[in-house]
This record gives structure tokens, sequence and C-alpha cells, in this order.
């Protein structure tokens, strides 16, 4: 065994690992745990320039990671002033009249669908409290927005266009734009012309924001984006990644075979603590937003189509990185689009067991469930979505899908029931990036889905730890605390599957280690 880095030691150990599920002392050289033992065998691995944490009976698990983020586009994405506290128009129109400018423009984010109060999202809501200012607001779900006519008309749209994927600008009956831009084509449009923050700005928020992830207990975090390569790989060299960075690039409707070729040399880029891995595919959009791919239609009579204009095309995309052994995560939200997913992957063959996974599945009814174990495909679910839902039915996404949809939201439970592999995660920005709550919410979920029983304690555990692990394809070196593996490890000051959901939202983290580096100590540990 080489000398250690760090030891870990005066910790209850919760493994993962079925052949030692407990321990009380861990050893870590190079990034990679090498001794898993007691206290009594610290003396013996210590060498001279060993590093001792004691942790004085804090509780060590695997590195939390988070199953579906956003830390690098989410820079963009989070920009302006934090919406997220309105709750109606009256909120809405008061934030927007006391925002502050950024290069003259009010920009926004985090805006809940449920702040209209059942109206249209429609910029004559709100131009007179702008006063003129161009503004562009992104909603909650980071597949709509609402821009103010002048900030329409410096983008240079004057009208509804046409998109190579499910993407709109909607507009009125006289075709005017409304200023809900449905879908990432249509909020594209703006991107030339709405301020983004500088590179020296973007390189200092993403280590502040890395840092502060670290600090409630993430070590990881399944990238579902392209991020942008060249910022993360400056920042990999000239420091330590708080959390670990696992990327996978978009593959959008209309790519051509030169454009999955340039996703498959994509694979394996990779610098210290960032890689890429995976290609991300979007099936449909969200159900508040009308673009759920679903059954029947919602209550305004929208969400019967895919965000593919052709889906048969997103099946030979899949096939065609599947066959030069890409990995893939499909965005699928409404009941028709996971069973697409599903049908793909079945025709895959056995070789794609382990290989493919849907994100978000937000309503889905009993028949898909065990297909998921059948068909080795992991299931990727945000628990703290369900926020965004009430228990009585009058959120716009529960009102959306009626009460028979609606009774199948969120079905962690029974997707472990079972047999699926259930990652889990937060989405950030769409929800807060802490690990804690994604644990607490599992074991709780809210909303429309508080009806039904969350995960157990463990189950929620695994979720962010091995369940990820395996959604990745990482299993045999990430997921558990055990010789041979990844030395991400976080410790906390409360037992995360023996506590109350509710006091492990809020659960002290005493120690956060990425790659045998310390990224968050608190404060009184040595």
């Amino acid at each position: 065994m080489p000398t250690p880095d760090l030891i870990l030691t005066g910790a209850k150990v919760r493994t993962l690992d079925p052949a030692r599920p407990h321990a009380t002392a861990v050893a870590v050289s190079d990034g990679v745990i090498v001794a898993v033992g007691d206290e009594g065998d610290v003396h013996e691995w210590r060498g001279a320039g060993t590093e001792v944490v004691a942790l004085e009976g804090a509780h060590l698990v695997p590195g939390l990671v988070d199953a579906h983020s956003h830390p690098v586009w989410g820079l963009d994405m989070a920009t302006g002033v934090d919406l997220s506290g309105v709750r109606d128009l009256e909120g809405l129109r008061a934030a927007l009249a006391t925002a502050e400018r950024i290069e003259g423009w009010v920009i926004g984010y985090g805006l809940d669908h449920n702040a209209f109060e059942g109206r249209a999202v429609d910029r004559a809501l709100v131009e007179d409290v702008l006063a003129g200012a161009p503004a562009f607001l992104r909603l909650y779900d980071g597949h709509s927005a609402l821009a103010s006519g002048s900030a329409l008309a410096a983008a240079g749209v004057t009208g509804p266009r046409a998109f190579a994927q499910r993407s709109e600008v909607v507009c009125d009956a006289e075709g005017r734009p409304t200023g809900h831009l449905v879908e990432h084509a249509a909020m594209d449009l703006l991107a030339g012309a709405v301020p983004r923050p500088s590179y020296a700005a973007r390189r200092a928020r993403l280590v502040e924001l890395l840092s502060a992830m670290a600090a409630t207990g993430l070590t990881g975090a399944h990238v579902m984006d392209a991020g942008d390569a060249e910022l993360v790989e400056s920042v990999a060299r000239e420091t330590v990644l708080p959390v670990r960075l696992r990327f996978a690039p978009w593959c959008m409707p209309g790519v051509d075979e030169e454009g999955l070729e340039e996703l498959i040399a994509l694979q394996g880029r990779a610098g210290r603590h960032w890689q890429v891995g995976g290609v991300k595919f979007f099936m449909d959009g969200t159900v508040e937003g009308g673009t759920a791919w679903l059954e029947h239609a919602d209550c305004h009579g929208q969400g019967t189509e895919a965000f593919w204009p052709d889906p048969e095309a997103y099946g030979a995309a899949v096939r065609h990185l599947h066959a030069a052994g890409v990995r893939t995560a499909t965005h699928a939200i409404g009941d028709v689009a996971v069973r697409h997913v599903l049908d793909v992957v079945a025709g895959l063959g056995e070789g794609a067991r382990g290989r493919h996974r849907i994100e978000h599945i937000e309503t889905a009814p009993d028949a898909l469930l065990p297909r998921f174990a059948e068909l080795g495909v992991a299931a990727s679910m945000q628990p703290p979505h369900t926020g965004y839902t009430r228990s009585d039915g009058t959120d716009e996404w529960s009102r959306r899908l009626g009460t028979e949809r609606s009774g199948h939201a969120w079905r962690l439970r029974d997707l472990r029931d079972a047999g699926a592999t259930v990652a889990l995660g937060s989405d950030w920005p769409i929800a807060h990036y802490d690990v804690r709550a994604v644990l607490a919410t599992a074991r709780a979920p809210r909303g429309a889905a508080s009806t039904r029983a969350g995960l157990t304690g463990l189950e929620a555990l695994e979720g962010c730890t091995s369940h990820a692990a395996q959604a990745a394809g990482e299993a045999e070196v990430a997921g558990r605390i055990a010789v041979g593996y990844r030395a991400d490890l976080t410790a906390l000051g409360l037992d995360p599957v023996e506590s109350p959901a509710d006091e492990l939202a809020e659960a002290p983290i005493r120690l956060t280690v990425t790659g045998g580096h310390v990224m968050y100590r608190a404060s009184g540990d040595a």
C-alpha cells in the first residue's frame, strides 16, 4: 500500500460496499482510496507527510453526486434578478420595476409559470413597469422565456419563425410576438442581443459556484450540456475543481452524420476532475410550457408533438452513437416521450443495457415502469422539481395534465420497486444545487407527488452515490468507499440514512473530499 496523503479517522463510515458495509477510518493516496479499516489501523497506515483528519463521529459516505446539473451553462441562465421567489403577477411587476439594469437591460431567471395565475405568458402584462427597457426573463423550467417588445426589436424578432426543432415564437392573432419564447431555438434568437457576463466574470463565478456546491457535500455532477470546455479547462489547469464534472453535449434535431461524428470525437476529452462522457438528447420539452410529449393533449390542447419533428431521426441518431460506444441521456418528461425512448433502446439489443438513461420522467403510467429494469435504462430524476407543483392541483403543471396523469407524478418509489436504477439530481439552476435538499425531497416529495411514498433513506443516498455511478457507467470506480475507488467522500454531522428528511435538509457538512483533495472543511475540523 502506498503511503497515504490523507487519512480520515474517527468517522462512522457507511461504505455502500457489500464486502465491508461499515468502518471508522479511510486512507487516500493520489486521489484513490487505498485502505478502509478501523482507528486501530491508522498508526500503521500513517506516513511522515500524511494529513490526518479526525472526524469525531461524523458520518462519512461516498461522495455525493448531482446526477443532472448545468453548472457552466447555468452561469448564463442564472444571470440578473432572481425571480424564483415571485408568486403572482403583482410580485413580478414589483420585482421588475426595481430590478437593477444590466447594460440597460432587465434580465431575470427562475420565474415560476404559476406567477401568471393562469394567464397566458405575455409581455403586455409587464411592459408598463419596464419603462421601455429591454427585458429577457427566463422561466424556471429553462425551456421558455418572456421578452419585452424592445428586447424583441433589438434581436430583430418581428413575427413567427420556423425551426428544425419544436420551438415557437408565440404570436397573437395578428402575427405579433407576445414575447413568449418556447424552447431553445426560439430563446436563442435573443442570444446576440442580451448582455452576457464577461469571461473573467464567468470564470470567477464558476469557481465560486463549484465551491458553494462542495460546501453542501457535492463532489461530482453529471453536466447535461457541453458547458464551455475552454473555460473549464483553463480553470482546471490553475486550480483543483471542487466538484468533478462529467459533460454530455447536446445532439439536436437536424444533426447530420458529420455532426454525429463530431460528438463522437468529443468523447474522452478530459482534464483534472472533468471529462466529456455521453451525449444529451431532448425528446420533449416541459409540461408547463405545453411541449411535453403526451399521449393525449393537455388542457390547452397542447403536448402532442415531439421535440424532434421526426422522432425516427432521433432513433437513427441514437443508433449511430450507440454503435460508436457513446452513452446517451434523453430528456423525456411526458408519457409518450418516455415510451419512445424506451422503444428506441429496446431496438438496440442486449448490448444497450446500462448504457442509456432517461432524464426527468415527470409522468409515466404503470406499464412503462418495469421496462426500465428490463432494458437496463437508468431513470435520472430531480425530486426538488416537485416543489413547483401543489398538492391541491391548482398549479400549472397539475392543471395541464389533469387528475389521472398528475397522479403519476415523479414515481421515484415505484421505479425503485420495479428494479430500476434511480439516479438523483437538482437540475440546477432549475432548482437549487444543495444536494441535501435532493436527498430530503427524494424521501418526502412535495406538491403533486406528496401523496406517494418517497424513497427510503438508504435508497436516496444510493441515488446520489452508487446509482448515480451506475447511470454514468462508473460503478467500478465510484459510488462506494472501497480500495481502488475514487477518493470522493462526504462527511455529514447527521446520518443521511437514519435522520428525518427535514433534519437532513439542514445537516451540517463536516468535510468534502474530491479526488483526494479537501475541498470543504467546517471550521473546527482538523
